[in-house]
């Protein structure tokens, strides 16, 4: 069974999805049957490479909050990331466009090192004071994932190395009706959105397995967070 997850090193509800999806996996009976490919879902498209800015100024602007408050919606996901056994900086980061990311990510995913590669730019991102819209961090992380740092460099001085295999993925999603994510298909029939808890991803994959009516493609079997191209779900005024 191929379990297909799009995803953006820039949504919080993706690193922590992630982990609960895996969480849900360790748990199925036939997990070692499961092929996990991870698609690329840009959240800020248009954004300028190297137009990036502090996260908490983003959120404030976004969504015309104070900074305090903007802490607060980061401090929210926070305590959900450590709950999982994530380390999560709700302060420090920086936000900017993850087009390069996913272009690695795909040249990753041909050298058989995708997973370590998403690991360790969600770690960069989330986790450590470490900007992921820099090319020499990306490099790094490329080579830390055990990729070629002659071939990673390669990929981000041509721009158009990887860039059709990006915009593949995201036509995809809109066909399949993902508009925002993680968003995680079931061998192309069933669909689950957000970040649900690690027993519902359990659940579904059992149900896929038996091919039992799920969820059809582009709904989501419960609420759960997830981010949009407007932004991730915002705790309301106390």
């Amino acid at each position: 069974m191929r379990v297909e997850i799009w995803s953006d090193i820039a949504c919080p509800w993706c690193y922590i999805g992630k982990a609960r999806f895996e969480k849900g996996l360790a748990a199925f009976a036939h997990r070692d049957d499961v092929e996990v490919v991870h698609r690329s879902f840009e959240l800020d498209p248009h954004r300028a490479k190297g137009d990036t800015g502090p996260v908490l100024e983003m959120l404030a602007k976004k969504y015309g909050r104070t900074l305090d408050e903007a802490r607060a919606m980061e401090a929210h996901v926070a305590s959900n990331a450590h709950a999982e056994g994530l380390e999560y900086l709700a302060d420090g980061r920086d936000h900017g466009n993850t087009f390069d990311i996913h272009r690695l990510l795909h040249l990753a995913r041909e050298r058989g090192r995708q997973n370590e590669l998403l690991d360790l730019a969600y770690r960069a991102n989330f986790a450590e004071e470490r900007s992921v819209f820099d090319d020499e961090t990306l490099v790094a992380l490329a080579v830390e994932a055990g990729l070629d740092e002659t071939e990673a460099r390669g990929v981000l001085a041509d721009p158009s190395a990887y860039a059709d295999a990006v915009r593949d993925d995201e036509r995809e999603a809109a066909e399949l009706g993902a508009n925002g994510v993680p968003f995680f298909v079931l061998d192309r029939r069933y669909g689950v959105s957000g970040g649900q808890p690690a027993e519902v991803f359990t659940q579904a994959l059992e149900q896929a397995w038996q091919g039992r009516a799920l969820q059809p493609v582009g709904g989501a079997a419960t609420d759960a967070e997830a981010c949009g191209p407007d932004g991730c779900e915002v705790p309301p005024r106390a």
